[in-house]
């Protein structure tokens, strides 16, 4: 975060990088996830999650759908996402 934005326009912002990600799956699975959890998510939960995003869509897509290991700073959250998406 660090540029004074407010928690609204952070979700808003986040809920773009969900929907746009270039693969129509990540679309799908990331768009389900924020539409349920973001809104509950504190600070550090919406940092987890920004950072996650930052990830390839293809490192995102095999570590949701378990083709591999999320490294294990991402484990928790991505084992979120795939239950949320039905993956889990």
């Amino acid at each position: 975060m660090g540029t004074g934005e407010d928690r609204e326009t952070r979700l808003k912002r986040l809920r773009m990088r969900s929907m746009r990600r270039g693969t129509k799956e990540m679309d799908i699975l990331l768009m389900r996830y924020s539409e349920a959890r973001l809104d509950a998510l504190d600070a550090a939960g919406l940092d987890a999650y920004e950072a996650l995003l930052s990830e390839s869509d293809q490192d995102l897509y095999q570590w949701i759908s378990g083709q591999r290991t999320a490294p294990q700073a991402h484990a928790p959250l991505v084992a979120e996402i795939a239950q949320v998406a039905g993956r889990g």
